[in-house]
């Protein structure tokens, strides 16, 4: 990464220390998901790397979006209920299988670190770097059931940032508890949106368009999604934290560290909710695909650095650096700057190219953050992403390559 690091000394000394601490109460992940893994993990060849495993789960959700996208770019496929939803029944087979496919490995991969002897902080960090991306990924199959009509792009907005909430107070209550408490929503969440893909190919996507009173099945799912944070998810993290300074079992952070979290995220749905009511040429609308993954990949950098600085008990960032040309766009979109500079009207399709732009800029900004932080993790544990190190016989570690017997020392995965 040349003379560019993101992890200090005091960071690698963190994660040194770092020990997984998790609390799983969800029946449905103890009483049948943990066994069912249990029972699979036991197929998996044992040189075979769990970060493999979270990275290939990882993909099925970016295959996923590709598929969409290609057919599904503005979220207009189901907008003319006479003709029905023009997304082909394959994609919404595909995609369920896919989902299962990152949800099952996902519960896996830890079970192969422990099997394997390969438990570790990258794992971890691996782990939930990832899926803070594909909760930006996700929510977006669902909007091509419904289409903009049923769903407008800024109540998808809001679905999303629902989302981002709910993944992001669970790593604000760990950096204050110091306790991965798993939350119930993320199993069925997972199932219940395999099963509407699922339903799309069977039954046809059309049955998402009906309405009872001006009641759409795009209101309930969007009453469900948010209720059920609130009612299973946010009160549950609020008493956790709670009660870890009534019992003095968590960090005892002072009150504004406690709070200092929610200053990037604040600062991010702020700006994102300003531009997405105030663009003049109505961004969100024209653009909502590339805003998502804008807004998914800066939410992705924040909860990635919360996840560092709770894995190594560091003190986290109150602002992101990816929000500062986030910002300058959002000033030449909603301000008359551009017509100041260039003596033109900002037209749409300027717009449109200077989301793009940013886009990806931040997702390169982003990828080589986490390449960075990765490889820097890595160099200091002397071990590899994607492969499980072996002792030899003079001492020294060499890469495993198939062996299924062979005994791994180094730590790359999470307990």
């Amino acid at each position: 990464m040349g003379c560019m690091r993101y992890l200090s000394e005091e960071h690698l000394r963190g994660f040194e220390r770092y020990k997984y601490n998790s609390i799983d109460t969800s029946w449905l992940s103890v009483y049948v998901m943990h066994p069912f893994w249990n029972y699979c993990v036991k197929f998996v060849p044992k040189w075979l790397a769990p970060n493999v495993l979270t990275f290939v789960g990882f993909l099925m959700t970016v295959i996923n979006f590709i598929l969409l996208s290609y057919y599904d770019w503005n979220f207009d496929a189901a907008n003319d209920k006479s003709v029905g939803n023009t997304v082909p029944a394959w994609v919404w087979t595909v995609a369920a299988i896919n989902i299962l496919i990152y949800y099952n490995l996902d519960g896996m991969d830890g079970k192969q670190a422990r099997r394997t002897g390969t438990s570790g902080p990258l794992g971890e960090l691996f782990d939930h770097g990832l899926d803070s991306y594909s909760a930006a990924l996700i929510p977006i199959y669902i909007f091509s059931l419904f289409g903009t009509v049923d769903l407008p792009p800024i109540r998808m907005f809001f679905v999303i940032w629902n989302v981002f909430l709910n993944f992001y107070l669970t790593h604000v209550e760990k950096y204050n508890t110091g306790v991965m408490f798993l939350p119930w929503g993320y199993d069925f969440t997972m199932w219940g949106v395999s099963g509407m893909l699922f339903v799309a190919t069977v039954f046809g996507p059309e049955m998402y368009r009906f309405e009872w009173g001006g009641f759409t099945v795009a209101n309930v799912f969007e009453v469900v999604l948010i209720g059920s944070g609130m009612v299973s998810s946010h009160p549950i993290i609020a008493r956790n934290i709670y009660l870890s300074y009534k019992n003095k079992t968590g960090k005892m952070r002072p009150m504004w560290e406690m709070l200092r979290p929610f200053f990037a995220f604040l600062w991010l749905f702020v700006i994102t909710t300003f531009w997405s009511f105030f663009s003049r040429n109505s961004v969100i609308n024209n653009e909502p695909r590339i805003l998502w993954i804008l807004y998914g990949t800066i939410f992705s950098n924040i909860a990635c650095r919360l996840i560092v600085a709770q894995m190594s008990d560091t003190r986290c960032d109150a602002f992101n650096v990816l929000m500062w040309p986030l910002v300058a766009t959002v000033g030449v979109c909603c301000f008359p700057y551009y017509e100041l500079v260039f003596e033109q009207d900002l037209t749409a399709e300027v717009e449109g190219w200077i989301v793009q732009g940013l886009t990806v800029f931040c997702t390169l900004a982003h990828w080589h953050y986490g390449y960075g932080v990765v490889s820097e993790m890595c160099d200091h544990f002397h071990i590899r992403c994607f492969k499980i190190k072996k002792p030899t016989v003079n001492g020294e570690q060499e890469l495993q390559e198939a062996p299924e017997d062979a005994k791994p020392t180094e730590n790359i995965e999470e307990v």
